[in-house]
């Protein structure tokens, strides 16, 4: 099945929220709302331009969503 653009935001997001919390499950932002910061960092980070080369960087280059992610969350600083 064809990733979406869906799905490699939503692994930046669980990315971006276990730098945080070891564990994440279903209601972690109503338990922790502060966990809202962490997702808003990819508030204008990301332009179609850029998420057009993540989704080929998984069709064409066969890559895992969570391993663009994670690479691009780590060229833009916001995981180590």
């Amino acid at each position: 099945m064809r990733p979406t653009e869906s799905d490699i935001l939503a692994d930046m997001i669980k990315l971006l929220i276990e730098e945080q919390i070891p564990v994440i499950r279903d209601g972690a932002l109503t338990e922790h709302p502060e966990l809202e910061a962490v997702i808003n960092k990819l508030a204008g980070k990301i332009t179609d331009e850029e998420m057009q080369k993540l989704n080929g960087e998984v069709d064409q280059k066969q890559r895992t969503s969570i391993e663009v992610a994670k690479e691009w969350l780590k060229a833009e600083g916001l995981i180590k």
